[in-house]
């Protein structure tokens, strides 16, 4: 799972190779004719778009809220759509990544599944999304597999023993599915441990060293290896599959390439993307799956909060009804810093404050910013592109409410979806 937005360090130049030096990776053959691949410039328009609305806008919407532009997400899946047209791809939708329900029909209409890390997603996916699900646990419970089973078209295992010790309820179960193993190429470029499936001590996926052969009755394999990264990233990751895993790439049916790809970022490079699948494809014979997380909500959704107060002390504190440590974790276990409409770096405007949280962790702060006019109580913060995994991560600690989701629709309408109940506080603890 990747939680990483806004602005982030991002790896060097330097590219490690699979021994962990800093020499570059030889890069796959050239294409020697330009291929129909897309083009960049065709969805230029569509990856430089901003945000359709503004604060002013959602007066009457709950707070805090998370607004999710219908359109975006559109765009997002329409790019998503292409390339699964040129490479001849497939592409899941990665549950953990973005689960919103009410956008599953539209979604569905370009995307051929999803990717569940368990039962419930995979119900969701099944009764909500429809199409294939695909499903990968480090471990699985046995009552919970047992389900599994009845609505899944694909199961991934974590290792060759767990495969052994479910093969024979899967050869019994009445509705073929089809198996795969995921595998650990012990190489990453993802800067952050915690986001790293690939780290040293990794739980993920079978090694090279201790896969002899593809175990019986598996008709495919699965790594997963990036986090927010861009299709050169994955070329050098396939390279290294290539070369740890090669002779058992010609055994399977299928590849699932993982996630971790921001295709629908304005700075992605689609040509790459297209050209690394479909050599893939050709070069081994397998049908290739993608499940990119965050590419289907990338820019698409904002969390709109309000100042319920401001305090000083020795600066100015403006305290929001929304939480980094409820809402965005990941503000508090990286140096991630949210982006905010209308706000700068501390200083650079007339008038600074510290956003804070009203919850009683002292250090649940979302981040320091100024701003051209000074806050007040009543004030909205919008932070921006927090549709993907904040969503779907989110806690009531402190029994404060979980945002309210609200759609912001094609024809330009606020449609509020889900509103926070306190039944859902009293669900979670009774």
């Amino acid at each position: 799972m990747c939680l990483l937005k806004g602005s982030y360090p991002q790896p060097n130049s330097c590219n490690l190779s699979s021994s962990g030096d800093l020499s570059p990776i030889v890069r796959r053959r050239e294409w020697d004719v330009p291929q129909p691949f897309l083009s960049r410039e065709r969805f230029k328009p569509i990856m430089q778009r901003k945000n359709r609305f503004d604060e002013s806008e959602f007066a009457e919407v709950p707070s805090p809220c998370y607004v999710i532009d219908e359109l975006a997400i559109e765009e997002n899946c329409r790019i998503l759509g292409n390339v699964q047209e040129l490479t001849g791809c497939k592409i899941l939708m990665a549950l953990k990544g973005f689960t919103v329900p009410d956008l599953f029909p539209l979604i569905s209409r370009y995307l051929q599944g999803t990717c569940a890390s368990g039962l419930y997603e995979a119900r969701l996916g099944k009764e909500r999304f429809g199409k294939e699900v695909h499903v990968y646990a480090p471990a699985y419970d046995d009552f919970e597999f047992e389900e599994i089973l009845k609505i899944s078209d694909h199961i991934v295992f974590n290792s060759i023993p767990q495969w052994n010790r479910y093969r024979p309820l899967v050869e019994k179960n009445p509705t073929r599915m089809s198996c795969g193993i995921r595998i650990n190429p012990e190489y990453s470029e993802i800067p952050v441990g915690l986001w790293d499936p690939c780290a040293r001590y990794s739980r993920f996926g079978v090694r090279a060293d201790d896969m002899r052969s593809v175990p019986e009755g598996i008709e495919g394999l699965h790594f997963h290896a990036l986090c927010q990264q861009n299709s050169d990233s994955l070329e050098r990751l396939v390279d290294v599959v290539e070369e740890k895993f090669g002779p058992h790439l010609s055994q399977v049916k299928w590849v699932n390439i993982g996630g971790g790809q921001l295709v629908t970022a304005p700075d992605y490079d689609i040509d790459r993307l297209c050209r690394v699948i479909s050599d893939f494809r050709e070069e081994h014979g397998v049908d290739v799956y993608m499940e990119p997380g965050e590419a289907v909500a990338f820019n698409a959704g904002v969390l709109l909060a309000t100042v319920l107060d401001i305090v000083h002390n020795e600066m100015d504190i403006a305290i929001l009804d929304a939480s980094a440590w409820a809402h965005i974790q990941d503000v508090l276990a990286t140096s991630y810093k949210l982006e905010v409409v209308g706000g700068e770096e501390p200083g650079r405007l007339e008038h600074t404050y510290r956003l804070a949280s009203r919850s009683c962790l002292s250090g649940d702060i979302l981040g320091d910013y100024s701003f051209e006019e000074p806050l007040r109580r009543g004030s909205k913060i919008m932070f921006s592109d927090l549709a993907s995994y904040s969503v779907v991560s989110n806690n009531m600690f402190n029994g404060i409410p979980l945002p309210a989701i609200v759609i912001y629709t094609r024809s330009n309408v606020p449609k509020i979806v889900r509103r926070s109940r306190y039944e859902d506080y009293e669900s979670r603890l009774l």
